[in-house]
């Protein structure tokens, strides 16, 4: 069994469950630090693993085909081995990057035609080519190529939008199942519900990836300009819609209060580059709430960056150093923001885990919610 439902809150659509892959177990609710071309920026896998205690990393298609490339990711026996990571990997199909890329791509019924970012050279997904990369990459979980549809997009456009992404399915599934594993483990396949801010393309996506069948479910098109709200409310539309005993995947979403709400509404899966993005811009997520480390307000602050937080660099560092870091350019900075930040996260799905398996995950999720979204500087 790939996956399995351990716990599950009565007054919640929140649980707490396990995902059996090749390179290890993934307890759920579980945040995957994204390491788009094969790193997570600034952060050694000793620490990833150590102290972070990450289950699982994202790794993304599209960056990934453009460098290092498909043919020396298939000499080095896949992404595993290339970057020298022993746990489970997902990847993203590249859809959201060539969405992100509107000036440089064309979007047919046969596929996406693109133009790199670095060079400009020429690429096509189609919903076969793409299976086939992800194959060479080597994730143990990997996505259907979809149609990201913009979260301000009218009805007709999102109904197009989601209807051709469903037909791509279809390829992408039959491609998936006549071809096999590259590296002697494992792959399973998510298709992707899309649909917009709509409840009724929400609805008519969900049935068709329930129909599928596949190993999982993730939810994509969120957090991509629509407001929060409506964010949970297709959250909310989807929650009794989508397979109970199959995963749910959250696609690049979000702050850690999102992460709690969307916990709430039954998503299993998170990832977001929110921890290391804002890292290295000197915002730090805390359990009081977010700071600017960069302020002058924390320059004589020699408590630590999070009295409450549990990693090496929570005890290591105070807030005065890490803003003498920033002020100075030193690079150490952005890596001990990074470091704390995904420490940060992953603390928070294991804390809402134990809450769950607790019982109590509702009322911790109220009162948590709240100091979270606070701006403390």
């Amino acid at each position: 069994m790939f996956f399995e439902v351990f716990h599950k809150n009565p007054d919640s659509y929140a649980r707490a469950g396990v995902l059996h892959t090749d390179h290890g177990d993934i307890p759920t609710p579980i945040f995957m630090p994204v390491g788009t071309v094969g790193s997570v920026k600034g952060v050694y896998h000793r620490d990833l693993v150590e102290d972070i205690k990450a289950k699982i990393i994202l790794g993304n298609t599209y960056h990934l085909l453009l460098r290092p490339g498909t043919d020396i990711l298939n000499a080095a026996g896949g992404l595993h081995k290339f970057v020298g990571w022993d746990r489970p990997i997902l990847t993203d199909s590249g859809g959201f990057q060539v969405f992100s890329l509107a000036a440089r791509r064309k979007i047919t019924e046969e596929g996406c035609t693109f133009q790199s970012h670095i060079d400009g050279s020429r690429h096509i997904f189609t919903p076969e080519n793409n299976v086939d990369i992800q194959r060479l990459i080597g994730a143990d979980i990997i996505m259907a190529l979809d149609e990201c549809t913009p979260g301000t997009a009218d009805f007709q456009y999102a109904r197009k939008s989601m209807e051709r992404t469903h037909r791509w399915l279809d390829r992408c599934i039959k491609r998936f199942r006549e071809t096999e594993p590259l590296y002697g483990y494992r792959q399973f396949f998510f298709p992707i519900v899309q649909g917009c801010v709509y409840p009724e393309l929400r609805k008519e996506a969900a049935k068709v990836i329930a129909d599928a069948d596949m190993d999982g479910c993730a939810i994509g098109g969120l957090s991509v300009g629509e407001p929060t709200e409506k964010m949970y409310e297709m959250l909310d539309v989807l929650k009794d819609e989508l397979p109970k005993d199959k995963p749910r995947y959250l696609m690049g979403v979000g702050t850690p209060a999102n992460i709690l709400e969307a916990i709430d509404r039954g998503v299993d899966m998170f990832d977001c580059v929110m921890p290391t993005r804002n890292g290295r811009n000197g915002m730090l997520f805390t359990w009081e709430g977010t700071i600017n480390i960069k302020n002058k307000k924390w320059a004589e602050d020699f408590s630590p960056i999070d009295p409450q937080g549990t990693s090496f660099v929570d005890k290591a560092y105070s807030k005065a150093y890490l803003r003498h870091m920033f002020v100075a350019g030193e690079m150490l900075g952005a890596q001990i923001a990074s470091y704390h930040n995904l420490a940060f996260y992953l603390e928070l799905v294991t804390k809402a885990r134990e809450h769950i398996i607790e019982g109590d995950f509702k009322k911790w999720k109220e009162e948590t919610v709240g100091k979270l979204s606070q701006r403390i500087s």
